[in-house]
């Protein structure tokens, strides 16, 4: 995983395979992997190219272990909780929340990622249909309004204390997540993965 090359991750999938170890102990390995490389992502020795990179091996590798992840006894034992992630309203910048889900799903969440540009009424629908995590995205300041108008949406459908909402992107601080009602502000994609986990 930190050296991002896709076939050598797919042949390490194999041979942890062939060693007859658990799909769900190959995940967890390889959510370490990635987590590894969103902290060197971080610290400017890995660059965004790499981690899309890795995170392409992950997905392939993921497609690989499903099959056997529903064979041993069903998806729903293996996915921890179901997270709907986007970047809101009126902002197309998805890279880091892309990166975000990624890793949420590497650690075994049911991540329903919207993508970018989502309307408000997007996230309450999945938060309706069994979602009990929501991530949202803004990167910039004209669009991080709309991160609180979805936590009061969700308090008028009833449903705020049933749902952990996480936020983040460059202009948002834990100020403005605490000023706004939000559970966790991640700076990062292992930030947040981290603090999602330990819920």
């Amino acid at each position: 995983m930190v050296a991002y090359k896709v076939p050598g991750i797919l042949a390490a999938v194999d041979a942890a395979r062939a060693a007859k170890m658990p799909a769900n102990a190959i995940i967890d390995a390889m959510g370490d992997g990635m987590t590894e490389v969103g902290v060197l992502f971080e610290r400017g020795r890995l660059f965004l190219p790499h981690v899309l990179s890795a995170a392409a091996g992950m997905t392939k590798a993921m497609e690989v272990l499903e099959p056997e992840m529903k064979a041993a006894g069903g998806e729903a034992q293996a996915k921890k909780a179901s997270v709907v992630m986007g970047t809101v309203e009126g902002d197309v910048h998805d890279i880091g929340k892309s990166i975000c889900s990624t890793m949420l799903q590497c650690a075994g969440f049911d991540v329903h990622d919207l993508g970018r540009d989502v309307p408000k009424q997007a996230f309450i629908d999945e938060c309706k249909n069994g979602c009990t995590m929501c991530g949202m995205s803004a990167l910039m300041t004209t669009t991080m309004t709309v991160q609180k108008d979805v936590i009061e949406m969700l308090k008028a459908e009833g449903i705020r204390d049933k749902v952990v909402v996480m936020v983040g992107g460059a202009p948002v601080t834990q100020a403005y997540a605490d000023k706004i009602g939000a559970d966790i502000y991640g700076e990062s994609a292992s930030e947040t993965t981290s603090k999602v986990k330990d819920l």
